[in-house]
């Protein structure tokens, strides 16, 4: 009777002991340590001291006894070690007299060392070199290092020592000075798949190529990790590695899940979202998880986005694409974001639910053009003054919405400050448009609200309202704040940059506008761009004036209270006006 790994009658060996390289040439993931070393060997030109650092299972101590082999094969020294001679065998097993292992995180004491450091002076039994390798190196006292310095620097032709450790930041200098040096990389997750399916192969046991992608992912980069999870997968799925039952071990978060949440945020549907997250819930899905899967989602969504040849894996490369195309670059970086912010917050929320559903709806709220589904308040309509008599009849003046704001402290001023007027309709010129005072008070928001009134360019434009209603980020957010509408008829916009912001109009920035005014307004839409003389209507100046405007107000309320002139009065103190921010607003 046999099992998966031989007979039965015997015991079976895990698949990270079984499948451990024997040589140079079964090392994955690491050539360039494996070059360096056999030209080493071939040329004749050996150290006496090595050390190899990287994480744990990645080849250190299989890389330490295949050196051992190279040294002590019976051939001779060499990069290729026969495999069948006495030497080699017993190295392979684990009884080779001259090679010697120690484990430092259980002998870290200056008379550990010692012993080992007596017995170095005596010849080999059986082999051409003593070999000591010690592993976890760093975990060593600093005595048992110092004791080992001048052994280190001047030992006997016969002895070499290789160290292992995974943290070669707390070895002494003087120990490093004295090694030669390899860095061992972590596996990457295709290498580590590629190579779990080659195992599994000569193991005869059926698997899918999902599975070993989450157990590569799994795996950080360790492939003993990756064949230990490999061991569970084959016992957990019953003699096969499938993908339901690798998510279901692993606890992961399937990517269905994951792209739902992203068409729900695409869509701006607050409801589907969080009913995704009570369905995560009730899966009884791990949060955390959740967010660091999502997180890694948003990255290949992101080199989708910015360099297609760098994503490393085509799982679900249909459902990555739709995505995509919903999602500017601009946005997945904000969830992207979000999504670290969140899981780093999760142990302070008041439950990891709660905690989960706040960073959803933060992506929801903070997402370019989104309102977040909430109702802003309403503007409060201010009389119109009566338009000039010429322009009577051939436009309708829309008035700008004041904005609602908390009473003002009784010293405090209130500053008129007139907004720009909307440009009525294409044949009405700009300067004949109504323009009406919005009174600001200390508590208001930074700019009114305001709300595009057509859904066709054929309309009246009130540019400020357009920008506001755009779903727009980054520099194209800015050439938008930064541009005025100079003229509008049909389907003509003409729109105007400053001199001092003409570098904004690079073509790309100028793409993403007029494809996002196209997309509202009509494929139809021709939108032209000119530099000159802006006449401070553009919505970043108008959003300034109100704030230079708030902050007036909010240094004369203190200027003028009676208990600070009270005070500058009698300490003969100063106020200091950069100090002073309105009501609501942050540095």
């Amino acid at each position: 009777m046999t099992d998966l790994f031989g007979d039965s009658a015997s015991p079976a060996l895990a698949l990270a002991r079984k499948w451990r390289p024997r040589a140079f040439a079964d090392l994955k993931g690491q050539e360039h340590v494996v070059q360096a070393l056999s030209n080493a060997l071939t040329q004749g030109r050996l150290h006496h001291a090595y050390l190899l650092t990287g994480t744990r299972g990645v080849g250190k101590t299989t890389l330490a006894r295949i050196l051992a082999k190279c040294l002590n094969c019976e051939t001779g020294v060499t990069s290729t070690p026969c495999g069948v001679c006495s030497a080699c065998t017993q190295i392979d097993a684990g009884r080779f007299v001259d090679l010697l292992e120690l484990d430092a995180a259980s002998n870290t004491g200056v008379d550990n060392m010692r012993e080992v450091l007596d017995n170095a002076q005596y010849a080999p039994t059986v082999g051409r070199y003593k070999v000591y390798i010690i592993d976890e190196v760093h975990m060593l006292a600093k005595p048992a290092f110092n004791s080992m310095l001048k052994t280190r620097e001047e030992p006997p032709a016969h002895v070499k020592f290789i160290l292992a450790t995974t943290d070669p930041q707390k070895i002494p200098v003087t120990v490093l000075s004295r090694c030669l040096q390899f860095n061992l990389k972590p596996m990457t997750p295709a290498l580590v798949a590629q190579h779990l399916g080659e195992v599994l192969a000569q193991e005869h046991v059926a698997c899918e190529p999902a599975a070993l992608n989450l157990l590569a992912r799994a795996a950080a980069g360790s492939m003993r990790d990756a064949l230990s999870l490999t061991d569970q997968a084959i016992a957990y799925g019953g003699g096969k590695v499938e993908a339901a039952a690798v998510e279901a071990m692993l606890g992961t978060v399937r990517r269905d899940y994951l792209f739902d949440l992203l068409d729900a945020l695409a869509a701006q549907d607050g409801d589907a979202l969080l009913g995704q997250a009570r369905q995560l819930a009730e899966r009884g899905i791990a949060f955390d998880a959740t967010l660091q899967d999502l997180g890694n989602l948003l990255t290949q969504l992101a080199l989708l986005l910015h360099a297609p040849g760098a994503v490393e894996t085509a799982i679900d490369v249909e459902r990555m694409q739709a995505t995509a195309t919903q999602l500017d670059a601009e946005t997945v970086q904000l969830y992207y974001q979000i999504a670290l912010t969140g899981r780093r917050d999760l142990p302070y929320a008041p439950d990891e639910f709660s905690g989960f559903c706040m960073t959803l709806l933060r992506m929801l709220a903070f997402a370019p053009g989104s309102r977040g589904g909430t109702a802003r308040p309403a503007a409060i309509a201010r009389p119109v003054p009566a338009p000039r008599a010429e322009s009577v009849g051939r436009a309708t003046a829309a008035t700008a919405p004041a904005v609602r704001a908390e009473p003002a402290p009784p010293v405090a001023a209130r500053v008129p400050i007139e907004p720009p007027a909307p440009i009525p309709f294409a044949e009405a010129a700009p300067d004949e448009a109504a323009r009406t005072a919005v009174q600001v008070e200390p508590n208001a928001p930074s700019a009114p609200m305001l709300v595009a009134r057509e859904s066709t360019p054929r309309g009246a434009w009130d540019w400020l309202a357009v920008v506001a209603e755009l779903r727009l980020g980054g520099m194209a957010k800015m050439l938008a704040d930064h541009c005025e509408l100079v003229s509008q008829a049909d389907d003509a916009v003409t729109l105007r940059v400053g001199e001092a912001h003409k570098h904004l109009l690079d073509r790309a920035y100028q793409d993403k506008l007029v494809s996002t005014l196209r997309d509202r307004y009509g494929a139809t839409l021709q939108v032209t761009f000119e530099i000159g003389a802006a006449a401070e209507q553009t919505p970043q100046q108008v959003r300034t004036r109100i704030k230079e405007a708030r902050q007036a107000e909010a240094v004369a309320a203190i200027e003028s209270d009676p208990f600070v002139r009270e005070l500058v009065d009698q300490f003969g103190g100063q106020i200091d006006a950069s100090t002073i921010q309105p009501l609501g607003e942050h540095p």
